[in-house]
Order: C-alpha cells, then structure tokens, then sequence
C-alpha cells in the first residue's frame, strides 16, 4: 500500500503583464497565467499541481497582486519553490513572494477583500508607447467633483447588476458588493482610481470607470453611478473602460491562515 506523501500548502503572490495572456483562467489553445504556471509546476513536483486562483482576471488585465494557492511536495518550501519557479517562467510572470498556509486555506474562498486599481493618463505624454500600454489616456477634460462624489456613493453594500456582465453569475446570485474604499488620486501625469471589496462581479471595475469617465467628460449625467446602483441590469451603463489600464493590486486574507513566508 502506498503512503501519501506529505504536502505544504503555499499561497503564491504574482505579478504578471497582462498583454500577452488571454486572461487568467486554463483555455484550450488560449496562452493564459493559469496555463503557464501550472506547466512550470508540474515540470518541478512531476506531477500536475492545480493552481487555484483568487479570482479570475480577463485577457489584458495586470496584476501586482494576484493570490495563487497551490498544494506542493513537503520538500518544497516556499523560499525554495519562489526561486525556482521565478527561474523558469515566463518573462511577463513573476513571483513576488510565497507564503506557507494553513491545510484550510483557500485562494478564493479564504480572502476577505481584493484591490484594483485603474490608471487615467490625462496630460500628453500619455500617449507615448512607454505608458499607453498600462494607461488610458484620456484627452477630454475631466470633472474631478463629479469622480469624487461617485466613489463616494460605490462605498457600502450595493447590488451590482448595472455593473457587471449580464449571464456570467449564478442565477440565484444577488450580484451584492461590499465596497470597502473608492477613490480616485491624483498621480504624475493622470489620475488613479482604487477600489476595495469583498468581491466584484465580471467586468465590474471596467464598468464604473466607464461610466464614472464618461459622466465627468459631461457624456451623460453626473449622478449616473449613484442611480445605476439601483439600477436592475446595465442597458443603461457605459461601455466597460479597456482592460489594459486595470490591475489587482492585492488580496487580503486573515492573519491566522499564514504559516511561514519565504
């Protein structure tokens, strides 16, 4: 009889550009960060090792913070397994940091919030090739009272519907979100909005920045964010911004799942 051998539990936190990926989750014939990461883990445990992500980033959305939970071979620690992964993966992947986890943890279900963030260029030198790629320049003079009074209004629990793709959630789903924190900031060149909650719904970022642009532009409404809330589906939202400029930041967990760190 066979024994079983013994396991460690590692939370992975990666960064990855996501121009080059069809987006997170394993698709046939599709490059995607899931794909390329369980390859390279099963080339060093020899056998295939799931990678389960936080959540489920689309084709061309970054991360700085993507929480990756993994089950490897005892031997692997999580310093061990960071070096070797970071020596064979893809150039446009990387693994920042590894942390040993409880046998309870889950890289979905365990985190109590995620972080995104979306990048606005608004002055020239947004155009060049060296920011275009990770920003949205935006050349239309933008409202900045009318951004601040809709992040106001995201935070709180609130039923999402107008915000996110019609279909892609259970049907019993009440698409409801805890916003922790909206802001937009000010940064070189541009603004940046931030956003926390417990969860967001599919093209949910995408679909307020849209719509928060378009409304300070003078493209529609000013109130717009705040009446979507109450809003039964999203015929009435704007088009999601493009992914390029959206990135999750982090992924918080609580402290008592956390074993070891590199």
């Amino acid at each position: 009889m066979f024994s079983h051998m013994p396991e460690r539990i590692v939370q992975l936190v990666m960064h990855y550009d996501g121009a080059g990926f069809a987006g997170w989750q394993q698709q046939p014939g599709q490059r995607t960060v899931q794909g390329e990461l369980e390859t390279v883990l099963a080339r060093l445990c020899g056998t295939p090792v799931a990678a389960i992500g936080s959540g489920r980033t689309d084709a061309g959305v970054h991360a700085r913070g993507q929480a990756v939970g993994v089950r490897v071979p005892d031997k692997w620690t999580p310093c061990a397994l960071r070096r070797a992964l970071n020596a064979l993966i893809a150039h446009d992947l990387w693994i920042a940091a590894a942390h040993e986890m409880v046998p309870a943890f889950h890289a979905r279900y365990s985190a109590v919030s995620r972080r995104y963030s979306y990048q606005v260029g608004t002055d020239a030198g947004a155009q060049s090739p060296f920011r275009r790629r990770w920003e949205l320049s935006v050349r239309q003079s933008l409202d900045r009272a009318i951004l601040d009074a809709a992040a106001r209004a995201l935070q709180g629990e609130h039923r999402f519907l107008a915000f996110a793709v019609h279909g892609t959630a259970p049907a019993h789903d009440t698409h409801t979100c805890r916003v922790l924190d909206a802001r937009w900031s000010e940064r070189p060149g541009g603004l940046v909005f931030e956003v926390e909650a417990n969860r967001f719904l599919h093209h949910m970022v995408r679909f307020l920045v849209g719509t928060m642009l378009d409304a300070a532009a003078g493209r529609r409404d000013p109130d717009s964010v705040a009446r979507l809330l109450d809003a039964a589906d999203n015929r009435s939202t704007s088009a999601p911004a493009p992914a390029h400029a959206l990135c999750l930041d982090v992924v918080r967990y609580p402290a008592d799942l956390y074993l070891a760190s590199e």
